[in-house]
C-alpha cells in the first residue's frame, strides 16, 4: 500500500482538457462529480440512488465536442483559405443510442449507416420529422437487397443520400444510378492503428477504380484506413494518396467533388498526450487546397466520420466492488483482486476482444489516502472476464468487501461512450447496465436494470 492523496485530480488525471476530464472532479467529501456548467452530478449518489452496474451518459458533453469541432473547422478553412465544404458524419455504428444520434444531429451532424436495420432507424426518424429533410446520410456495409431497395426508396423521395460502392456486386447496381453515389478506395498505405489490416475485404484498388471508367453520378470517393491513428503522418499520408487518385478519377466522372477520408481521429483512453485536433486539421485543410492548387482545380468538398472522438468521453461506467481477495503470487505487480458487479466481457467488450486499455477512478472510499495496486475482475465465471490495468495494475483505495469496512465502494470507468453499448453481449445471462442520461440538471432513466425474464427472452425463455 502506498500513502497518496485519494482526491488528488493529478492522480487520475482529472480536470484536463487533453484528456476529456475537464468534467470531473473530487468534491470535498472525496466523492466523484460531474460538472456541467453549475450543474453538478454527484456519482456516488446516482449509484446508490439507481443501483449498479451503471451507464450515465452525458449529451451535453457530445454537443460541446460536436460544436468546437465544427467552429474550429470552420474557423480554420477561413484562416488557410480553404474553399471547399466540410461536412462532419457521424457514423451510427460507433453507438446507435436514440439519446446520442439525436444529441448529435441537432448540432448539424450528418449521418453515416452501415447496415439496412440503421439506415431503418433514419427513415424512422425522417417520417417522424425529427431530422432535417437537408440532412446528408452516406450509406456503408454490404448492400443487400432489402438496403440497396431503402437506399433507393429514400433517394426517391429526395432525401440526400449517397450509398458508398464497396463490392463488385454494388458496382453493377449503382454504377449508374440515376442518383448520387459514392466509391470506397482499398488504400494500400497502412498506419499505426489496431484496425489497419494488411489485407482489406472493403473497397477497390486505385488501379481497379480508374479502370472502370465513368459513372452517372459519382460524388464521393471514400477510404478509411483505421481507427485510433497514433501517428499524425499516418493520416496526411493517406489522404495525400488519396487525392492522386481523386483527382485523375475526376477526369471522366467530373461530377466527383467530395473527399471522405472516414475515421481515425483517436481518443486519450491511457492518459497520454496525441497529436492536438487543431493542428491535424490545419495540416489536412492544407494539403488537400496545396494538391488541388497544383493541378489548378477546386478544392473538393471533405467529409470525416471521426464518430469515436466525438462520443466516447460523453459516457461512464460505475460498478460496485463486491468482494476482494488478495493476490498471493509476490511476483504479481497487484496485490489484490477487486471483483465488480458487472462484466468486462459483457458490459466492456473492447477489453476482452482487443485489449482496450481504460482509465479508471474511485468514485468515493477515502481510506485516508491508502491506495493499493489491483487487477479488476467481472462477475462472469469466464477467466478472461480481467482489467490488469494501463501499467499492469489499476492503483485504487484500499478496500476490505469482508470486514465490513465502511460504505460500499464505487469505482468508475471512463469514456465508454463509443463501440461498448452495441457490442454488449450477455455472458452468463449477466444483466446489461442500467443507463441514466444527465443533462440540464436533470436524470431521466434511459434503459432499466434488466430482469432474468428480460434476458430469458433472448434465448427463447
Amino acid at each position: 500500500m502506498t500513502k497518496r492523496s485519494i482526491t488528488s485530480k493529478k492522480l487520475w488525471k482529472l480536470g484536463v482538457n487533453d484528456f476529456n476530464t475537464q468534467y470531473f472532479d473530487f468534491n470535498k467529501e472525496g466523492d466523484l462529480i460531474i460538472k456541467e456548467g453549475h450543474n453538478i452530478y454527484n456519482v456516488k449518489y446516482l449509484a446508490e440512488k439507481f443501483g449498479t452496474s451503471l451507464e450515465i451518459l452525458m449529451p451535453f458533453v457530445i454537443e460541446e465536442r460536436l460544436e468546437d469541432f465544427l467552429d474550429l473547422t470552420a474557423a480554420l478553412s477561413k484562416k488557410v483559405g480553404y474553399k471547399g465544404k466540410f461536412f462532419y458524419h457521424y457514423p451510427m455504428k460507433v453507438n446507435q443510442s436514440k439519446e446520442i444520434v439525436m444529441s448529435i444531429v441537432g448540432e448539424g451532424a450528418h449521418l453515416e449507416t452501415s447496415s439496412y436495420n440503421e439506415l431503418w432507424l433514419v427513415k424512422k426518424m425522417l417520417e417522424q420529422e425529427t431530422f432535417n429533410p437537408n440532412i446528408r446520410i452516406l450509406c456503408s456495409g454490404p448492400k443487400t437487397d432489402k438496403y440497396i431497395n431503402l437506399i433507393d426508396d429514400l433517394q426517391h423521395k429526395g432525401v440526400k443520400i449517397f450509398p458508398l460502392i464497396e463490392g463488385p456486386n454494388e458496382l453493377k447496381f449503382l454504377q449508374y444510378s440515376k442518383y448520387d453515389v459514392g466509391i470506397r478506395l482499398d488504400m494500400p498505405i497502412k498506419a499505426s492503428s489496431y484496425w489497419n489490416k494488411p489485407i482489406d475485404r472493403f473497397g477497390f484498388s486505385s488501379k481497379e477504380i480508374l479502370e472502370m471508367g465513368s459513372f452517372k453520378n459519382l460524388k464521393i470517393l471514400h477510404y478509411h484506413i483505421g481507427s485510433q491513428i497514433e501517428k499524425l503522418s499516418d493520416v496526411l499520408g493517406p489522404i495525400k494518396y488519396a487525392l492522386d487518385v481523386f483527382f485523375k478519377l475526376k477526369e471522366k466522372n467530373p461530377s466527383l467533388d467530395t473527399l471522405d477520408i472516414g475515421g481515425g481521429m483517436p481518443i486519450p483512453y491511457m492518459r497520454t498526450k496525441g497529436y492536438p485536433v487543431d493542428k491535424l486539421m490545419e495540416k489536412i485543410l492544407k494539403l488537400i487546397k496545396t494538391e488541388s492548387e497544383k493541378r489548378e482545380l477546386p478544392h473538393p468538398n471533405l467529409v470525416c466520420e471521426w464518430g469515436r472522438y466525438i462520443v466516447a468521453p460523453a459516457q461512464i461506467s460505475v460498478f460496485k466492488v463486491i468482494d476482494t481477495k488478495r493476490i498471493s503470487n509476490k511476483k504479481s505487480p497487484a496485490k489484490k483482486w477487486y471483483v465488480i458487479d458487472g462484466s468486462f466481457m459483457n458490459d466492456l467488450l473492447d477489453t476482452w476482444s482487443i485489449g482496450q486499455k481504460w482509465a479508471i477512478s474511485p468514485v468515493n472510499n477515502k481510506r485516508d489516502g491508502e491506495l493499493t495496486d489491483v487487477w479488476l475482475a467481472g462477475s462472469s465465471c469466464d477467466s478472461d472476464d480481467v482489467y490488469t490495468g494501463i501499467d499492469g495494475s489499476v492503483t485504487l483505495p484500499d478496500y476490505n468487501s469482508n470486514n465490513g469496512d465502511g460504505e460500499p465502494m464505487y469505482i468508475v470507468v471512463y469514456d465508454t461512450g463509443a463501440y461498448q453499448t452495441s457490442l454488449a453481449a450477455q455472458h452468463c445471462m449477466l444483466s446489461s447496465p442500467m443507463k441514466i442520461v444527465a443533462e440540464n440538471g436533470h436524470i431521466v432513466v434511459a434503459r432499466k436494470h434488466e430482469s432474468p425474464e428480460d434476458i430469458g427472452k433472448n434465448f427463447g425463455w
